[in-house]
C-alpha cells in the first residue's frame, strides 16, 4: 500500500485511536535520517490505543518505528521508511509480585524507575542499564546487557512473558507471571534484539533475584600494555569455585588493561571469596565495596565508532589482539570494556578511524570462524567497503522468513536489521 495519502485523512484516522498525535520533526529522526524525519509521532496512552493506532497505520501503509526515551535511536540500520514513530512512554507501570520474584512492567517504564521500585522490596532485575535513561522496551529491543550477563544470562533469559502488538494491530501474548509457564510462542526470545522489526512490545514479565546483601569489586591492574596477567587471571578464575557475578576487562586508551571481578552474596562469604580472589590475582589487586569508574557502561565517547565483539572466551584474547593491531596499524588507539566471562566486549575507536574499523573486521573474519562483530550504532558505522568486509550474513534467510511471518507487509522498522530485514 502507498504511504503517501491525504495527510488530514490519515491524521484523523490515527488520532481516532486515542493516541496523542503531532507532526514529526528533525529531532524525531530514526537512524540519523535528517531531513527524512517521520510524518507523525503518536503517543498511545495504553496498549488498547496502541493496537488501534497500529491497525490504522497499517490500513494506510505507514511504516512504523517504536521509540522509548530515544537513547539508542541510531542503533541498527537506518530504516528504509519511517512514517510514524510510536512513542511508548505512556505504556508504563509496574505490577510486582513480590512473593513470586516476578514483575510485569510496561515497555515505556524507565529502567531507573523499575530498579528503584524493586529495590524497596529487596529485589532486582539482574540486567545492567548500560545506557542511562533507557526504558524497559529499549533494553529488550536492543538486547543490550552488561557485566551481570555472565552469571544471569542475557536479558532474553530473564523474560518469562511478553505482550506485543503486530503491525496490523493484533495483540499477542506468551508466558505469564508463573516462572514455568511456557504456553504459546516464545515472544521474548523473538523480540529481544529485534529493534522493533517484529512488533511493538507493550509489556514484559521478568523473573527477579534478591538483592545480594554484600558485594566486593576485586581489581587487578596490569603492568604496561601487556594483558597477559589479565587474561591469565580470568582463566584462573574459571578454575575456582568462587562463582563471580562478573569478570570484566577495562582497557582505556591512556592506561594499562585491568581485570575487574564482582563478587556478591552474604557478607561473610563475600569477604572470604574476595580475599581468595585477591590472593589468586596477586599483589597488584585492590578490593572495594564501590564499583570502579565506568563499570557497566560503554567505552569511549558518544562520537566514537562503537563495535561489539562476541567470541568464545578462549578465543577472546586473540580477537582483542587482532583488533588492537588493526588500530595500531592505522595509527590510532582503541578503548575496550566488556566481559571476559561471557565473551562480549565493546570497543570504541575515534570517529575518523573508519579504515581501522574495516581492517579490524576483515582481519577478524580471516582469523576466526566462531564469533561475530557488529556496529550497534549504524549512524556512526563506516559507510564504505562494509559488505565485502562482512561477507555473507549467517542466518539471513531464516531472519527474513521470521520477518515475513510476523510482518508480511514490512511495515515495522523495515531495513533496521542487517540484510534489510
Amino acid at each position: 500500500m502507498e504511504s503517501r495519502q491525504d495527510a488530514p485523512a490519515v491524521a484523523d484516522d490515527l488520532a481516532a485511536s486515542g493516541a496523542a498525535l503531532r507532526a514529526g520533526g528533525p529531532d524525531d529522526a530514526v537512524g540519523g535520517r535528517v531531513p527524512r524525519f517521520p510524518r507523525f509521532v503518536a503517543t498511545p496512552p495504553d496498549p488498547a490505543s496502541a493496537s488501534e493506532l497500529m491497525a490504522a497505520a497499517a490500513r494506510h501503509g505507514l511504516a512504523m518505528v517504536p521509540r522509548g526515551h530515544a537513547t539508542k535511536m541510531g542503533w541498527g540500520g537506518p530504516p528504509e521508511r519511517c512514517d510514524l514513530v510510536i512513542d511508548t512512554r505512556e505504556l508504563n507501570g509496574i505490577d510486582h509480585a513480590t512473593g513470586d520474584l516476578v514483575v510485569r512492567v510496561g515497555a515505556g517504564t524507565p529502567m531507573a524507575e523499575l530498579e528503584a521500585a524493586l529495590a524497596k522490596a529487596g529485589q532486582r532485575l539482574s540486567v545492567d542499564t548500560v545506557v542511562p535513561g533507557s526504558t524497559v522496551g529499549g533494553v529488550v529491543a536492543t538486547g543490550l546487557s552488561g557485566p551481570l550477563r555472565m552469571l544471569y544470562g542475557p536479558v532474553r533469559d530473564l523474560i518469562i512473558g511478553m505482550t506485543t502488538v503486530r503491525a496490523d494491530g493484533v495483540t499477542a501474548s506468551s508466558g505469564g507471571r508463573v516462572v514455568k509457564n511456557v504456553a504459546g510462542y516464545d515472544l521474548g526470545k523473538l523480540h529481544t534484539g529485534a529493534l522493533g522489526t517484529l512488533g511493538l512490545v507493550t509489556s514484559v514479565t521478568f523473573r527477579l533475584h534478591p538483592v545480594p546483601p554484600a558485594r566486593r569489586f576485586v581489581c587487578l591492574a596490569a603492568e604496561g600494555d601487556d594483558p597477559a596477567d589479565v587474561h591469565a587471571g580470568a582463566r584462573a578464575l574459571r578454575a575456582t569455585q568462587v562463582v563471580p557475578s562478573a569478570v570484566e576487562l577495562e582497557w582505556p586508551v591512556d592506561g594499562p588493561p585491568a581485570l575487574r571481578v564482582l563478587l556478591e552474596g552474604a557478607e561473610s562469604g563475600v569477604e572470604q571469596r574476595s580475599a581468595e580472589v585477591a590472593a589468586l590475582l596477586g599483589e597488584r589487586t585492590e578490593v572495594s565495596a564501590e564499583p570502579p569508574t565506568g563499570w557497566g557502561s560503554l567505552p569511549g565517547s558518544a562520537d566514537d565508532l562503537l563495535l561489539q565483539l562476541a567470541f568464545p572466551v578462549s578465543d577472546l584474547p586473540d580477537a582483542l589482539a587482532v583488533l588492537r593491531a588493526a588500530a595500531a596499524s592505522a595509527g590510532t588507539a582503541v578503548a575496550l570494556r566488556g566481559s571476559l566471562g561471557s565473551g562480549v566486549v565493546y570497543a570504541a575507536l575515534p570517529a575518523a578511524a573508519e579504515g581501522a574499523a574495516i581492517d579490524a573486521v576483515t582481519r577478524l573474519r580471516a582469523a576466526h570462524d566462531d564469533g561475530w562483530v557488529t556496529f550497534p550504532d549504524a549512524t556512526r558505522a563506516p559507510r564504505t567497503r562494509l559488505p565485502e568486509a562482512w561477507g555473507e550474513i549467517p542466518g539471513l534467510p531464516l531472519m527474513r522468513a521470521v520477518k515475513d511471518r510476523f510482518d508480511p507487509d514490512h511495515l515495522l522498522a523495515p531495513g533496521r536489521i542487517a540484510g534489510g530485514v
